[in-house]
């Protein structure tokens, strides 16, 4: 992936639209990217899988109760589309999240660039960078959860499905669930093809009520793979203790 490329690639958030991304982040808790990352560039991340330099952990999702399958997470400094997709994905997500922290009435407020919230991580002790791999094989599947790795915690996130759906794989939906106050769960299961990306809440996120806003817990999954083998690229703004 050479830097003018990574560039060329980043550049396209600008002309996204941001405001239906808002929107429909706000109505259903998610929203998809189409073609964030072209399919040259999700093979080169996919290889990038084999390569235990460029990660600080590996895990095991059977050993921990976490579904089946397995993910690294990189160490710094991250490799370039990676690092870029997240800076870059940032200052768009902030407005988003400051605005769903006034309806839920927490003074917290998130800077304008990646670079002061990863200074805000790192001064609590978050040091350890989370953007991560994913990797899955037949029968395998991630269990319903949310990345929380410390105090400080970007209540949005965004996933990249490398892999295309019916050709290296089948089953492995992206699975959404809500759970609203006094209700049963309500799942969702996003369609994705390769290269798209679903930004999503992490923990919470605000709804209308007919009595005002109140909170909704999310959390996110991967259903059981069927065939082949899925890999996903993970985004998540906030570093881990």
């Amino acid at each position: 992936m050479m830097a003018d490329s990574v560039e060329n690639d980043v550049s396209r958030l600008q002309t996204l639209d941001w405001q239906r991304i808002s929107d429909e982040l706000g109505a259903q808790g998610h929203a998809i990217i189409p073609n964030l990352v072209p399919a040259t560039q999700c093979s080169a991340l996919v290889d990038l899988y084999a390569a235990s330099e460029l990660f600080r952990s590996r895990v095991v999702m059977s050993r921990h109760g976490f579904g089946r399958g397995e993910y690294q997470y990189f160490k710094y400094p991250l490799p370039a589309l990676v690092g870029s997709l997240r800076r870059a994905l940032y200052p768009h997500l902030a407005p988003i999240a400051n605005r769903w922290n006034d309806l839920l009435s927490s003074d917290v407020r998130f800077p304008d660039e990646h670079d002061e919230f990863i200074a805000r991580c790192h001064a609590a002790g978050q040091l350890r960078p989370t953007p991560l791999l994913l990797q899955y094989q037949a029968d395998d599947y991630n269990c319903l959860h949310q990345d929380l790795y410390g105090e400080h915690v970007f209540p949005l996130q965004v996933a990249v499905l490398l892999s295309q759906p019916g050709r290296d794989f089948t089953g492995g939906e992206f699975v959404l669930t809500e759970q609203r106050p006094r209700m049963q769960s309500r799942a969702e299961v996003v369609p994705l093809a390769q290269g798209d990306a679903v930004v999503f809440a992490v923990h919470q996120r605000p709804v209308q009520g007919t009595r005002g806003i109140y909170r909704v817990n999310m959390r996110h999954g991967v259903s059981r793979l069927r065939s082949g083998h899925r890999h996903t690229l993970g985004v998540i703004f906030h570093d881990a203790t």
